[in-house]
C-alpha cells in the first residue's frame, strides 16, 4: 500500500469513482462523516441502493441534514465513527469520504474496527483520503496543515489490513478538479466549516487571499486535489 500515488494520475470526480468500484444496486450504506450531505444527496439520487444512513457527529450540521425532507431513502443519525450506533453485520456498504482523518488518532483503530463490525460478511468499506498535495491543499496548509492527521488514517488503514480483520481490494489514486467562482465560495465551504474552527488572524488571512488570488484563470479559480481510495472487504470469517 502507498499513501501517494504517481504524478500522473487520472482525472475523475468521486462519484464517477464509486460508482466503478461499488455495487450499490439494493444495498444498505452507511455513510460517515456525511457532512452537507452533497454525495449522501448524489447517491441517492443517481443509484438504486435501497437505504442510506447518513451519520454527522458535528450537531449543527446534523441539525440541518435532519430538515432534509426530499430523501426518502436517507435517515440521517448523528455518532462517531468510533461508535456506529448500528447493529453487527448489517452494512453492504460503509462510506467514508475525507473523513477518517477527522477522528481523533487515539481511536482511528476503534472507527475501523466498528466499521468491520457492522459490515456484513463480503461488505465492501470505501475509505477515501485527501493525499498531502496539490494546489488546493497548498492553501490549506497555510492554516491548518493535515500532513499528521493523514499519515495517521493511512497507518491505520494499513494496520486494519495487516490485522485480516479486513482484504485489500483495490488501492486507487486519481484527482479531481475543484473550480470555484471567487473567495467567498472557499470561505463559505472551508474556512467557516461548523466542525472545525479556524480561527484565522487578519494577517494569515490575507495570507491565504493572496494564495488563492494565485490560481485566477480564465475559468475562475481552478485547483487540483489528488485522493487515494482504499476499497476493503470484510471476509467471511473475520479473524481475531
Amino acid at each position: 500500500m502507498k499513501i501517494q500515488g504517481p504524478d500522473e494520475q487520472p482525472v475523475a470526480s468521486e462519484f464517477e469513482v464509486l460508482t466503478r468500484m461499488l455495487p450499490y444496486e439494493g444495498a444498505r450504506v452507511l455513510e460517515l462523516g456525511c457532512g452537507a450531505a452533497e454525495k449522501t444527496r448524489e447517491i441517492a439520487e443517481r443509484t438504486k441502493v435501497s437505504e442510506i444512513v447518513a451519520a454527522e457527529i458535528d450537531p449543527i450540521q446534523h441539525a440541518k441534514n435532519l430538515q432534509i425532507e426530499d430523501l426518502p431513502r436517507v435517515s440521517f443519525k448523528s455518532f462517531a465513527a468510533e461508535a456506529i450506533d448500528e447493529p453487527d453485520d448489517s452494512f453492504d456498504i460503509v462510506l467514508m469520504f475525507k473523513s477518517l482523518h477527522h477522528v481523533p488518532t487515539t481511536v482511528m483503530d476503534d472507527a475501523l474496527s466498528e466499521v468491520c463490525r457492522v459490515l456484513k460478511p463480503g461488505g465492501l468499506a470505501y475509505i477515501s483520503e485527501p493525499v498531502f498535495a496539490g494546489s488546493f491543499n497548498e492553501i490549506i496548509r497555510l492554516f491548518h496543515d493535515e500532513s499528521t492527521v493523514r499519515q495517521a488514517a493511512f497507518d491505520a488503514v494499513v494496520r486494519a489490513v495487516a490485522s485480516r480483520r479486513v482484504e485489500l481490494v483495490e488501492e486507487f489514486f486519481f484527482t479531481n478538479v475543484i473550480k470555484l467562482k471567487h473567495f467567498g465560495q472557499f470561505e463559505a465551504g472551508v474556512l467557516n466549516v461548523t466542525h472545525t474552527d479556524h480561527d484565522l488572524t487578519p494577517e494569515l488571512l490575507e495570507a491565504v487571499k493572496k494564495k488563492f488570488e494565485g490560481y485566477r484563470s480564465e475559468d475562475g479559480y481552478v485547483f487540483d486535489t489528488p485522493n487515494r481510495v482504499d476499497l476493503l472487504r470484510k471476509p467471511a470469517e473475520v479473524s481475531s
